[in-house]
């Protein structure tokens, strides 16, 4: 069995911040504001995108870099939403890298931009490891994935300045408890800003699209 030992995941880990670093400088020099918004799969990333899209993309320059394992299906959605949008398929891989985002940032006209969103590759444990150079982790939780989330994958929401449960129109078909996951998420951080969405009615948005431009306007040039 090959091991990986210690020191070799420090350096990785070493050599990350170092381009996530540079990728942080970037945005800044661009008065870029930028999130990496993660989840596990079918959580509802892209419907928040598309969402945020049509509610702020008048007010707000934005562009999409997309992360999946495979396909281009995710960009496609949000180009066709009229944004710049970059694909990075991991071909494998379970969450982006400093490099990665560096490389899609090349192809963003970066100086017409005030935000930019990276959707990461839907898992609960990798991506809250790896520093892409953005301002805030964001992580949605869906209600179909139960309330025990934030006790079994407490890294991802310690890290995470917002949590969006997501699908809240179907609590009454299932046994979820948002207030458990309120009060857990909230426990491991003190300082996370939670809100109850429905992507597909529109619930609850406003509290996060007030949030996001907040954070947008605060770091313009």
């Amino acid at each position: 069995m090959t091991q990986i030992s210690v020191p070799v995941v420090r350096n990785i880990l070493q050599a990350n911040e170092r381009l996530a670093a540079a990728n942080r400088k970037r945005l800044e020099d661009a008065g870029i504001y930028a999130v990496n918004l993660m989840s596990s799969p079918g959580a509802g990333k892209t419907s928040l995108l598309e969402r945020t899209i049509e509610h702020l993309g008048g007010r707000i320059r934005m562009a999409v870099i997309e992360g999946d394992l495979q396909t281009s299906q995710d960009a496609e959605r949000i180009q066709s939403k009229g944004v710049q949008a970059v694909q990075i398929n991991t071909d494998g891989g379970c969450h982006l890298d400093g490099n990665m985002v560096q490389i899609a940032m090349d192809s963003l006209d970066l100086g017409h931009l005030d935000l930019l969103i990276i959707e990461n590759v839907g898992n609960l444990v990798c991506p809250a490891e790896f520093n892409l150079g953005e301002h805030d982790k964001i992580v949605i939780l869906s209600v179909t994935e139960g309330d025990d989330k934030p006790s079994k994958y407490p890294v991802m929401f310690q890290q995470s300045s917002v949590l969006l449960i997501n699908k809240i129109d179907l609590l009454p078909y299932i046994d979820c408890d948002v207030e458990k996951i309120r009060r857990d998420a909230s426990r491991l951080n003190a300082r996370l800003e939670i809100f109850a969405v429905s992507c597909r009615t529109g619930e609850g948005l406003e509290a996060w699209f007030s949030w996001l431009e907040k954070n947008v306007q605060e770091h313009k040039k």
